[in-house]
């Protein structure tokens, strides 16, 4: 099969099992208010290669590899050894390594997790404690349609990764507004945004996040610290979808999983575990 008729095979298969795209209803005055911002329309956590990379062929492959992952973590097998061994035999990419490397956790670590995760239906009896860069960036890579990973643990993560730099686009006041929904309609009582600052733009992105929190109606705090994830690592009623917060936190939400699925029109999720 030509390159053609893989491009033409993608486009008709990616709504299929494999890749779906959600398409719950979206507030449009939403996405009207945000166009409005000045900022110049950049995408995030996207990559040329990802239609080749996450075709329908490719995903059978990864969830292949990411069963196999699972298998020898379960068994104890170092993480990185482990996906150097699978990614080898496979010869996946580099970016379908890291696909199957987020989206894969041992049946200790998910267990153990979902024990640890509070009900978004629930009441809510304390402030929300964000891990900023990681729900905020995972929203960003949603609304640009970039691809997204329905992890074995329950979570949503991205392919974007951080590295030290921040730049805000115009999808992070899209992003900031549906968490303002999100916030009204679950009622929360109040928020804490935990942000590195050793990151770039990091106190711009403080300035943004209480720019748009003066809408919210609700105490919203803004923090730059060296490394949020010791922090966060402590503490209860956490966001976010970072493995090491996740496995020593006392408590934790899926916020980010609950606002693609119901705000985000063209998020592009792959769920490798089916």
């Amino acid at each position: 099969m030509n390159q053609k008729d893989e491009n033409k095979d993608f486009e008709k298969n990616k709504d299929s099992q494999d890749i779906h795209r959600i398409n719950e209803h979206t507030d449009l005055q939403i996405y009207e208010e945000a166009s409005k911002n000045t900022v110049k329309p950049r995408s995030r956590g996207t990559d040329p290669e990802d239609e080749k990379s996450f075709s329908v062929e490719a995903v059978k492959i990864l969830r292949i590899a990411q069963e196999e992952v699972a298998w020898l973590l379960d068994r104890g097998y170092p993480v990185n050894a482990v996906i150097t061994l699978v990614g080898g035999h496979y010869q996946l990419t580099a970016r379908q390594r890291l696909a199957v490397q987020r989206a894969t956790s041992s049946t200790t670590q998910c267990l153990e997790r979902r024990k640890r995760l509070l009900s978004l239906q629930s009441e809510l009896k304390g402030p929300l404690q964000i891990d900023g860069f990681n729900l905020i960036i995972t929203l960003e890579v949603a609304l640009s349609g970039g691809i997204l990973l329905s992890c074995n643990d329950g979570t949503i993560r991205d392919l974007a990764g951080l590295r030290g730099t921040y730049h805000p686009i115009d999808k992070t006041d899209q992003a900031l507004l549906l968490l303002g929904k999100a916030f009204k309609e679950l009622s929360v009582p109040e928020v804490t945004f935990w942000l590195d600052s050793p990151v770039s733009n990091s106190g711009r992105l403080k300035s943004k996040i209480l720019e748009y929190g003066e809408q919210w109606g609700i105490p919203v705090r803004v923090e730059l610290v060296p490394n949020a994830d010791p922090i966060l690592s402590r503490m209860e009623r956490v966001i976010t979808s970072d493995s090491i917060i996740l496995d020593t936190c006392g408590s934790w939400l899926n916020l980010a999983d609950m606002v693609i699925r119901q705000y985000i029109r063209e998020a592009v999720v792959i769920d490798l575990s089916r």
